[in-house]
């Protein structure tokens, strides 16, 4: 049970996310793959009404407090780096872009780019969960497929 915690938890952080969830559950722990990408999907979703509601409140805040500017100008440069593919191609931007399992993309960016373009809430969270189904899903089958590849028993 401490281990699918664990899980939850990591898929719960920023830029770690399912990435590094569904790897640690599958590969480390050796659990149930369907278990570990049921508990990392939840868990990734956790944040996502929080940031699509309150991002830009917090956002603003962020970038008037002389402590947290450098916070401020990491995450609009993230922002700001995915928010033209996102823009121009709306639903599917977005779910390709939560979809993609790399560094700086996933549920909380793409979270965070919805919010930024003040796009409708319900079909924000619709396409950030159909890309993030996809995400844990590939990742799912690599944390499968790669260790057996290279004949890494756990």
């Amino acid at each position: 049970m401490k281990e699918f915690i664990e899980v939850l938890l990591l898929s719960m952080v920023p830029l770690i996310e399912q990435r590094g969830a569904i790897p640690l559950g599958i590969i480390i722990h050796d659990l149930n793959p369907l278990a570990v990408f049921a508990v990392s999907f939840i868990g990734s979703l956790a944040p996502v009404p929080f940031i699509l509601f309150f991002f830009s409140y917090i956002f603003d805040w962020l970038g008037k407090t002389k402590l947290l500017k450098w916070f401020y100008d990491y995450i609009d440069r993230k922002v700001r780096k995915g928010r033209d593919k996102v823009e121009k191609y709306e639903k599917w931007g977005l779910i390709i872009f939560v979809a993609i399992p790399l560094p700086t993309t996933g549920l909380w960016t793409g979270s965070a780019i919805a919010a930024f373009l003040k796009m409708d809430k319900k079909k924000a969270a619709l396409y950030i969960l159909t890309g993030g189904l996809i995400s844990a899903a590939v990742i799912t089958l690599l944390s499968i497929i790669f260790p057996a590849l290279l004949g890494y028993k756990g």
